[in-house]
């Protein structure tokens, strides 16, 4: 191709001027191709003077007044021609031409429709999409063989004419008339009517358009006159081109070039234009990709009538026949379905849709991106994309065990979707892997109606917690199960007694915010929910953003801090930017500008929708620490990504879904996994996912291996930010709930809100006092009573109470007649009938003098070693040996979303 013949890149061309389509002509013959043959030059030239000198503007005019009825001649002719008409308004011929004159005449030629192009936030293409596929060029960019072609077998005296061809006009008025329906219309008529049907809105103006009636000749007619007014027959000719059907989706030249010949319309040879204008007579039988016998039949015939017209030698037309259609098709985009990021465009279509960015009704809104011609640049950073769609597909990838894996990334402060990817395809059918659905997103934007969140709902209990003023040193007795009997509905009524378990082997003891979150312990979320308040808790989700993924509203029961709710990661990657951008909730959007092209064209810059201090911006900060220390030994130890993240884990009842939300303060990300069939009859129990067997997927088990994998690529170009301390809240840092008040049948005296607190139990029948977070030293053995170390002895048929998660000291120098009181276990029980909950490891050494030094605490039954310290969060056992502080893996489960869960 010489370079006269290159195209401007798809950008330009519609910057192009009107040059007018007779220039290729005269560049050297550049627009001919070479099998044309030796006489090409001969013929251009030819062709050139022929259609070089248009009908001036100025004679047009004069023949459109003649056939207008200026005169009596004028008027006959024309009432000849309408005569069916006007006789059926009940007119004479001497009125006719002037009542045809008064006919509607104000036809708007609009930028035809066009795709809307869908780019990445760097500008890189990532979808198109087009009721009609259509990409509008000047007429110099398209083959000068076209129009010839066009003319020979449709119109061929178009440059003669000024929009009315007396003798096909009159032959198919008449054979319209006897009931026949009969072509006849020119270039200008057929420009007309594509217009009209163009422009129709509604099933009813599409049928009026296209009806084969009398009355819409005439009105053709009428607009055809006017438009020869208007426009030059460049012009005429440049618009039908581009506005023209030419089957398979293909509306204008340029896509019908592609779509066949997988070429641009400006080298298209006589052979292929001959192909696609027959196709404009009836685009379905003349498909030379579904009827190739009828297309090549068609072809030759508008081939014959280029040598007719003088377009074409003999000879050549001839060649051009003997050959076969030579289709060579490629299959354009024009929907979501066949882009790059098919549920990302699914999703940006329907926001454009529904926001009055572009118009302020839907009415409006539908018709512009109906009409297309603009582009618009989206949220989407490819790279972030990539990562996590290499991320899910290293971990769940998609094939016939019909799991499923999404991940929505959201940058805080402005809510612009940086990534949104799953394993599953985009298909319809049962076909495994495929699914129509965009799993991250809401029902009404194209998604499903979402999952239970599971843990990663507890946050939002921390966040109403620290809003009413309570402190991390906050804490609660929380055994292995409990009934949580003290809740108020949110009309003030009582709700029924609710029964509550921790999932696994989370610890029970005593717990503050800090410990109850790293273990995420349900029966210490429970009473903190029950604090709080139920109602407080949903309203602070509320603030952040959450909704449920069917359009309800929050279902406010019993369980709602451990997660019963169905949500979208979107959903919760919004609420959880929120506590990154300390306070600041911001509605999801995923476009950055739309420029809309054309000659009236503008760009539309879209902001962001944010409120600031929807969350007290200490209390942010507050609930960033707390889950910060997830990563220090709780449910997401080793999820690290090597500078401040915070995060949740979240495991729903019998692992319908598992759940990671974690974030740095400028990227927040979710991630679910979860069966498309529905988790609640298809858990993650016993499953086979990516070739690797899992007894239970939990929060950390696959969503926070994704998350932690996507989000050390999308972080890695943007600045490393600390999270905001919050003295307000929690003064210095400390997990070390405070200790258990003794009394004469308590073991265990008052902490100081750091350190539990040493004390003198008695060993009556009363369980003995809950312990620090590290057990406080025992005091001095009294006369006949125990020195008592974090954990107060229990008594006969009393149940030793909660360590601390370090062991105390025993106790002192002996008491006459006394016994050493123990230290208190990690996070577990006295020595008693019955041990604390799970926990740490053994408690100090027993006390030098008389009888016997007291039992480290244990978990499950009371221990029966002394000796050594107790490690963070121990397994529990009968061992006071030391531990060496790393979680068994998978971490430690988290609650479900149902009672006792």
């Amino acid at each position: 191709m010489t370079e006269s013949n290159q195209r401007p890149p798809r950008g330009r061309r519609h910057e192009a001027s009107r040059r007018g389509w007779r220039g290729a002509l005269s560049r050297a013959g550049a627009a001919l191709p070479a099998a044309a043959g030796p006489g090409a030059r001969r013929r251009a030239e030819a062709l050139r003077r022929k259609l070089s000198e248009p009908t001036p503007a100025g004679d047009r005019r004069e023949t459109i007044q003649r056939l207008a009825g200026t005169s009596a001649v004028a008027g006959l002719l024309t009432a000849a021609l309408v005569m069916p008409w006007a006789g059926a308004l009940g007119l004479v011929a001497k009125d006719s031409a002037a009542a045809f004159m008064a006919l509607p005449s104000d036809l708007a030629v609009p930028r035809p429709s066009e795709r809307v192009l869908l780019t990445g936030v760097d500008g890189e293409p990532i979808a198109e999409v087009a009721e009609r596929e259509r990409d509008v060029v000047p007429l110099d960019e398209i083959s000068p063989w076209v129009p010839a072609a066009l003319m020979a077998i449709e119109d061929d005296r178009f440059y003669e004419h000024a929009g009315l061809d007396l003798r096909g006009t009159l032959r198919a008025a008449v054979r319209t008339a006897l009931g026949n329906t009969q072509g006849g219309s020119t270039i200008t008529q057929q420009y007309v009517k594509n217009l009209l049907m163009e422009q129709a809105d509604t099933e009813e103006e599409l049928a009026s358009a296209n009806a084969r009636t009398l009355t819409r000749k005439v009105l053709e007619l009428r607009y055809a006159i006017e438009l020869e007014e208007k426009l030059t027959k460049d012009e005429i000719m440049e618009g039908y081109l581009n506005l023209a059907y030419f089957g398979q989706n293909a509306y204008g030249i340029e896509v019908a070039a592609e779509r066949y010949f997988s070429v641009p319309a400006s080298e298209l040879n006589p052979a292929q234009a001959a192909t696609i204008v027959a196709l404009v007579r009836a685009p379905s039988y003349y498909d030379p990709l579904t009827n190739p016998e009828a297309a090549t039949e068609r072809r030759n015939l508008v081939l014959d009538r280029m040598v007719a017209t003088g377009y074409l030698e003999s000879a050549e037309a001839e060649e051009y026949k003997g050959r076969g259609l030579e289709v060579d098709e490629t299959a354009r985009g024009g929907s979501c379905f066949s882009s790059e990021q098919p549920f990302f465009c699914d999703y940006v279509m329907r926001w454009l849709s529904g926001s009055d960015v572009l118009a302020d009704t839907q009415e409006e809104r539908d018709r512009m991106l109906e009409r297309g011609g603009m582009t618009v640049r989206t949220t989407l950073d490819l790279d972030m994309q990539e990562s996590a769609e290499q991320a899910i597909e290293r971990y769940v990838p998609a094939d016939d065990s019909n799991k499923f894996a999404a991940e929505v990334l959201v940058e805080p402060g402005t809510g612009r979707v940086r990534a949104m990817a799953q394993n599953m395809r985009y298909g319809f059918g049962d076909e495994p892997g495929t699914t129509s659905i965009n799993l991250s997103v809401d029902h009404d934007d194209g998604g499903s109606l979402g999952y239970q969140a599971g843990s990663t709902f507890k946050p939002f209990t921390l966040a109403a917690a620290l809003d009413s003023g309570l402190k991390y040193d906050t804490s609660f007795s929380s055994p292995k199960s409990t009934t949580v009997s003290g809740l108020e509905n949110c009309e003030g009524g009582r709700m029924a007694p609710w029964p509550v378990g921790n999932a696994g082997e989370s610890d029970g003891g005593r717990h503050n915010m800090i410990s109850g979150t790293k273990g995420s312990v349900n029966t210490y979320f429970a009473q903190l929910q029950e604090r709080v308040g139920l109602c407080e808790t949903a309203e602070m989700a509320r603030s952040l953003g959450v909704h449920r993924a069917d359009g309800e509203d929050l279902e406010v029961w019993s369980s709602f801090t451990l997660g019963d709710q169905e949500v979208s990661p979107l959903t919760m990657a919004s609420a959880y930017a929120v506590f990154a951008s300390r306070g600041t909730y911001c509605e999801p959007v995923p476009v950055t500008s739309i420029l809309v092209e054309g000659e009236d064209g503008e760009e539309i810059e879209v902001g962001t929708e944010c409120e600031e201090g929807v969350l007290d911006t200490e209390v942010a900060d507050g609930v960033n620490h707390l889950l910060q220390q997830t990563f220090e030994g709780g449910t997401a130890n080793g999820l690290e990504i090597g500078r401040p993240v915070a995060g949740k884990t979240g495991t729903t009842d019998s692992a319908a879904y598992a759940w990671f939300a974690g974030y740095t303060p400028n990227l927040a990300g979710t991630v679910v996994v979860g069966d498309i069939r529905g988790g609640e009859q298809h858990t993650l129990q016993g499953v086979t996912i990516g070739d690797r067997y899992y007894g239970i997927v939990y929060g950390a088990t696959l969503p926070g291996p994704i998350w932690q994998a996507t989000m050390r690529e999308a972080v890695a170009d943007l600045p490393e930010e600390e999270f905001a301390p919050s003295p307000k809240v929690y003064g210095k840092a400390s997990d070390k709930p405070s200790g258990g008040g003794g009394d004469d049948d308590t073991g265990g005296g008052g902490g100081d809100g750091d350190t539990g607190g040493g004390g003198t139990g008695d060993g009556g029948v009363a369980a003995g006092g809950g312990g620090g977070a590290t057990g406080g030293d025992g005091g001095a053995g009294g006369d006949g009573g125990a020195a008592g170390g974090g954990t107060g002895d229990g008594g006969e048929g009393a149940t030793g109470g909660g360590g601390g998660s370090t062991g105390g000291t025993g106790g002192g120098d002996s008491g006459e007649g006394s016994t050493g009181g123990g230290g208190g276990g990690g996070a577990g029980g006295g020595e008693g009938s019955t041990g604390g909950g799970t926990g740490g490891g053994g408690g100090g050494g027993g006390g030098e003098g008389g009888g016997t030094g007291g039992g480290g605490g244990g978990g499950g039954t009371g221990g029966d070693g002394g000796g050594g310290t107790g490690g963070d969060e121990s397994p529990g056992g009968d061992s006071g040996a030391p531990w060496n502080g790393t979680p068994p893996q998978p971490q430690v489960p988290e609650g479900g979303a149902s009672p006792g869960g």
